[in-house]
């Protein structure tokens, strides 16, 4: 077997590549940080929950000083050790999203010029082999299977995992993994190589991230309650916050419930939750009711509009918490899924004088696309403010698809610093709509334009159901008597 460097590689032309398969150490090979733990450390807290996260952490010092693989074994144990099988889902739903934003760009573009891709991990399978398949288009995931009983992963790993070349293959097969760990866990793959690649820490350092625009599928929906890449440093910072921000919560909630905006604003500005207005109010919003819709990031984006105009709003809403309902600042009109029904309650509170809300599209997506907008709304009202809305956080996540709902707006006030940004745009003209001679569709794809230039957010034809089915493997309904959508149903 020959041993090259990754360099040596990067100069082969596409052509040469092309007939060859390629083998690649996925931590050592692909990731530009080959370290496992934050990997591990999303599966303990999203799997297991903060105590399950406090435990690997403390034993993080103890990691240290063991081989690398006795590592593995030992976070294995903590973070999968009592999880039921059937219900994790962290390897589908929140890993992948992690994993493609530590994916170096010159791995990644050596490995897309070949004919075929074989990714190796360390990892267990359950945690690469949706992010390496679904997202990276790779044909075939080695890695550790864990031993389960009566339905609970046990925390123990299988034998390492192996695969078979055929010898026809085997002429092009080309490896590549770290220097800086040449026992890899399923040594027969790369014992099929003719030529062995090695990739060291320094040409790793000088990496670039693979930028969004290259992932092969685009990211649009994931779920998770943590928003950082949870390193031994971040996270210690996230449990020593955690007391603080839940205090700070309560105050903050405490805040805006029992002081009017112009008061609440500035003093929530003085604890780094902040929002601020792009552009200008247009001036009829200051004195008439209308019908505003906006994109949806979080269950908190018509607060946001109301804030902007200092001035109440009623926000139609579906499938929110009671808890939510309690501690909102603004009045919430649930929506039933009937068609009529929602129509009518719409124009009841048009017809009352209200600034009336809606989130077309029905549920929250939190990366920079928008999905299918429901024409409902073109048809209640002559005239549609379009509100382009967005938002940064800093620790975690105000949404969620299979978690409490109810908590939402607490993991969004327990952020150590917040800020919401709101643009109004300028009415579109719906009223052809209410007279037959518009297409609602249509209209409502042209506000969901109109939205997603403001933000530079890209299109797409995905709904609700969409999302839910992939991230909870359900339609996201609630409720016996609501129809699904595809039985003729709009949403709003």
């Amino acid at each position: 077997m020959t041993s090259f460097t990754f360099s040596c590689l990067q100069t082969k032309s596409h052509v040469e590549l092309s007939t060859k398969t390629l083998a690649f150490d996925v931590e050592g090979g692909l990731l530009k940080h080959s370290s496992t733990f934050p990997y591990f450390m999303l599966v303990a807290l999203e799997g297991g929950g903060f105590f399950r996260g406090l435990l690997l952490l403390l034993v993080y010092p103890l990691l240290r000083c063991l081989s690398e693989e006795m590592g593995i074994r030992i976070m294995v144990m903590v973070s999968f050790c009592g999880l039921k099988k059937e219900s994790f889902v962290v390897g589908r739903v929140v890993l992948p999203k992690f994993l493609l934003e530590g994916v170096g760009f010159e791995g990644f573009e050596v490995m897309r010029r070949s004919k075929r891709r074989v990714c190796v991990s360390r990892m267990p399978r359950a945690m690469v082999e949706c992010f390496l398949k679904e997202y990276l288009e790779v044909e075939v995931v080695v890695g550790r299977e864990l031993r389960v009983f009566r339905g609970f992963y046990t925390g123990f790993m299988e034998e390492e995992g192996e695969y078979f070349v055929e010898e026809q293959e085997s002429v092009g097969y080309i490896g590549v993994l770290s220097s800086a760990n040449k026992s890899i866990e399923a040594p027969a793959v790369f014992s099929h190589c003719k030529e062995l690649y090695t990739v060291t820490e320094e040409e790793k350092r000088k990496w670039r991230l693979l930028p969004r625009q290259k992932y092969p599928k685009p990211l649009i929906f994931h779920d998770g309650r943590i928003a950082f890449r949870p390193t031994p440093l971040s996270t210690i910072s996230m449990f020593i916050w955690l007391p603080f921000g839940l205090i700070l919560s309560i105050f903050r909630l405490a805040t805006c419930l029992t002081l009017p905006f112009n008061i609440s604003t500035p003093i929530l500005a003085l604890t780094s939750t902040k929002w601020r207005l792009k552009g200008s109010i247009p001036h009829s919003l200051t004195s008439e009711a209308h019908l505003l819709a906006c994109n949806h990031k979080t269950l908190i984006d018509p607060v946001y509009i109301a804030i902007a105009l200092n001035r109440p709003v009623t926000t139609v809403t579906y499938s929110l918490s009671r808890v939510s309902e309690l501690i909102s600042p603004i009045r919430t009109v649930k929506l039933t899924r009937d068609r009529e029904a929602d129509a009518k309650s719409i124009e009841r509170m048009l017809v009352r004088g209200q600034n009336l809300v809606v989130c077309p599209e029905g549920t929250t997506c939190r990366e920079p696309y928008l999905l299918r907008f429901s024409p409902l709304f073109t048809e209640q009202a002559d005239e549609v403010v379009p509100v382009a809305v967005d938002v940064r956080v800093s620790m975690f996540y105000a949404t969620t698809a299979r978690g409490f709902k109810g908590f939402d707006a607490f993991y969004y006030l327990m952020n150590p610093s917040t800020c919401y940004e709101v643009e109004f745009l300028d009415a579109v003209d719906t009223s052809c709509v209410r007279v037959g001679e518009g297409s609602s569709i249509e209209m409502a794809n042209l506000v969901q334009g109109v939205i997603g230039g403001a933000l530079g957010f890209e299109c797409t034809r995905l709904t609700r159901r969409d999302k839910y089915m992939m991230l909870a493997g359900s339609n996201g309904m609630v409720g016996s008597k609501l129809r699904r959508e595809g039985e003729g149903k709009e949403k709003l």
